[in-house]
């Protein structure tokens, strides 16, 4: 099928859907005098919301409202958009100002949160069969209104000619079974108080001929109008009067504007009750949520930061080591949770430490010529031709030591250094070596201030100071950490100092097993305790058991440090329900071989599986095999983007990048595309203390990018 034919079709069966929808709006309406409704304004939200009926929603009416003999709650949706748990108020003269409303002289807030409460105990009913928090929503409909769009707390009030278009936009959440499994739950939470059945209609998709030409789509309707004023608009008719609530036409467009809207992934509405459960779990204190590869860390953490934005005064901070992923991030909570994405930020951890700074007045200056300069000059003063300048051991080695174990773990002293456990790394440094490290170090940091400059790791310490000196009072409710274990104890410091040891106020998401950078250290010495406040995750949501087998291999006899002190081989997760075919393992004769292996491949899985150019990740350990893949892959005329350009929006572009750019992150099929052959053979037993932590990270850093693949994984070896 020719390039946007597909599209087109697409456009012209929804085109279809909502003119079913149109000839069954009338029939619809009729069904609500089934409803029982206890009044004319009921009856009238009821017929505003019948024509959902023909699009898959379950219309509850006046069904019990849990833990009450007597109180009723007026209507109950449940679809695809979510549910809706609906109350009309026959309100006059309604004024709507800093999150209160009023009646006349009369504050009726509370009313509204009394509706507000019943949705966040829904909200957690729902989530023991998976639905994500947030797609549950209040709703309180002002009767004979329209043009109302605002918000009372977590209260969306609207008129009652706006109720439909504003639950019929939200489009597609959550897909036929899970509605079904949602609607079981609502029956049972909801219980009956003697009205007739929920009203189900089901329209057949209709038959569409072959499309022959472009398709022409009318431009959205006006929608009601986003009023900023206090004064909400009075009634134009009396509620029970013979005006029709909408015309068909009104029906129609608010109908297709749900049809149209992108539906979004399954993890966005759906997760796991285990998940959802720990979305909405509250500590009195700081947390940590663990899990092995694919256990869906990341997506519980994003879902974690919109509840409490939801549930919490001020904002919520999400962080993370790699610098790319807070944009990918916020582009996928944009998408999930719209209505709280203003109230999230999402930022670097350096991005943040700079603010942080630059609000202070603290001078600062990163350069890294003058960074690499001052580095070249400290090494030929004090360890070119010692006892640390050996074959062994690169500079980079010792870079990684003085910035991530010394620098990274904020030690000032000589005898803070002279005994520290170097945790994660296994070279062991005698007193005479200890102190040569410690020198250069020492002459490091004389070069950096000589010359007027920071490096990364100082702008962390100076933040982290700052916060100290001053600490911050309301800048964040809580804070959110992505890929904890990448982080250095320095950061875990500034990170803990904005929310302290508040209830909910730090979560801590990672897992050991994918530590890829070096100078482990224990959340003690940051000053934070988890202790009886961790979760661990242990079903795989996203590899198949033979991705997931196959990678596992390079890790089974790996021990790492754990920031919580103990010594780990990682978790093991207790279940993974998804196959698939195994993955490619291929020998390659050079690395001209290798690159047209891959191309072939990236067509392979496009035409064969299924896959779009945008599904596919190719990664690779080095900035050199980015560079080599990338060329060859335009060369074939295959569209790219590098993952240091990636901002989370969809593009049809195959994403080629580093592992660590890829943390986080998670491709239909990935390509790894530079590992050596002997990597993968290589006995522990053979190796040194210095091989065996070089192999050590090495593997672990292909281990996370073989669990970047969901559905296919393909290896290339030389």
């Amino acid at each position: 099928m020719p390039a946007g034919d597909s599209a087109a079709h697409e456009a012209s069966r929804q085109l279809a859907l909502a003119a079913a929808h149109e000839r069954a709006a009338a029939d619809a309406r009729a069904t609500a005098s089934r409803y029982g409704v206890a009044s004319a304004t009921e009856q009238r939200t009821a017929a505003a919301l019948a024509p959902l009926a023909a699009a898959g929603y379950h219309l509850l009416a006046d069904r019990q409202w849990p833990g009450s003999r007597r109180a009723q709650v007026d209507m109950v949706v449940v679809g695809p958009a979510g549910v809706f748990v609906v109350d009309t108020k026959a309100w006059a003269d309604v004024t709507i100002a800093g999150d209160r409303i009023h009646r006349g002289q009369d504050d009726v807030t509370d009313e509204l949160m009394a509706l507000a409460d019943l949705a966040y105990r829904t909200e957690g009913e729902l989530a023991e069969v998976g639905l994500a928090p947030g797609e549950v929503h209040a709703v309180a409909v002002l009767a004979g209104r329209t043009g109302v769009d605002e918000r009372v707390g977590p209260v969306q009030v609207v008129g009652d000619r706006d109720v439909l278009r504003q639950i019929a936009r939200r489009g597609a959440r959550l897909g036929p079974r899970q509605v079904d499994a949602v609607l079981a739950r609502c029956l049972e939470w909801f219980g009956q108080v003697g009205d007739p059945a929920p009203v189900s209609t089901t329209l057949p998709e209709p038959v569409l001929p072959a499309p022959r030409g472009p398709v022409l789509l009318a431009d959205d309707a006006p929608d009601g109008s986003d009023a900023s004023a206090a004064v909400v608009p009075e009634q134009r008719s009396a509620p029970d009067g013979p005006e029709p609530l909408l015309t068909d036409s009104e029906v129609h467009q608010a109908m297709l504007e749900g049809l149209m809207a992108a539906p979004v992934e399954e993890w966005m509405a759906f997760l796991h009750p285990a998940q959802a459960r720990v979305v909405r779990r509250s500590y009195n204190g700081p947390a940590r949520i663990r899990g092995a590869a694919g256990t869906g860390k990341t997506v519980v953490g994003l879902h974690r930061a919109a509840y409490l934005a939801r549930t919490r005064q001020g904002k919520v901070l999400v962080t993370t080591y790699i610098r790319t992923l807070p944009d990918v991030l916020r582009q996928q909570l944009t998408r999930l949770a719209p209505d709280v994405v203003d109230r999230v930020e999402f930022a670097g951890v350096h991005e943040t430490a700079k603010r942080i700074l630059d609000e202070r007045g603290v001078t600062h200056r990163i350069d890294g010529k003058q960074i690499a300069s001052a580095w070249t000059a400290a090494w030929g003063k004090v360890a070119g031709g010692s006892v640390i300048d050996t074959d062994r051991h690169e500079q980079d080695y010792w870079h990684e030591e003085v910035s991530y174990v010394i620098k990274g773990r904020g030690l000032t002293r000589w005898e803070q250094y002279a005994d520290l456990p170097r945790l994660g790394r296994r070279h062991r440094l005698g007193p005479h070596q200890r102190r040569v490290v410690w020198e250069l170090y020492e002459a490091y940091d004389r070069e950096l201030r000589d010359r007027g400059v920071h490096d990364f790791a100082d702008q962390i310490a100076l933040a982290e100071a700052e916060l100290r000196r001053e600490p911050p009072t309301d800048r964040y409710t809580a804070v959110v950490v992505d890929e904890a274990q990448d982080l250095t104890c320095m950061m875990i410091r500034m990170m803990h100092a904005f929310v302290g040891d508040a209830p909910d106020g730090l979560t801590l998401v990672g897992d050991g097993q994918q530590t890829i950078y070096p100078g482990g250290f224990t959340l003690a010495e940051a000053g934070v305790s988890v202790a009886g406040r961790g979760t661990v995750l242990d079903v795989n949501y996203r590899n198949t058991r033979e991705i997931l087998q196959f990678a596992s291999m390079l890790v089974r006899d790996d021990e790492f440090a754990d920031i919580e002190g103990a010594t780990a081989r990682g978790d093991r997760p207790a279940e993974v329900p998804r196959t698939g075919p195994k993955p490619v393992y291929v020998r390659c004769a050079s690395e001209a071989d290798r690159q047209r292996r891959m191309v072939l491949r990236v067509h392979e899985v496009v035409a064969e599986v299924g896959t779009n150019f945008g599904d596919v990740g190719v990664l690779s350990l080095s900035r050199r095999g980015v560079e080599a893949a990338t060329e060859a892959l335009k060369k074939a005329g295959v569209p790219v983007v590098n993952l240091e350009k990636y901002d989370g929006v969809p593009v049809n572009r195959v994403k080629v990048g580093t592992v660590k750019r890829a943390k986080g992150l998670e491709f239909k099929q990935v390509l790894v595309v530079d590992p050596y052959a002997s990597w993968l053979t290589e006995k522990v037993e053979d190796l040194d203390d210095v091989d065996r932590e070089r192999r050590d990270f090495r593997l672990r850093e292909l281990y996370v990018a073989m669990t970047r693949a969901r559905d296919g994984l393909w290896v290339a070896a030389i």
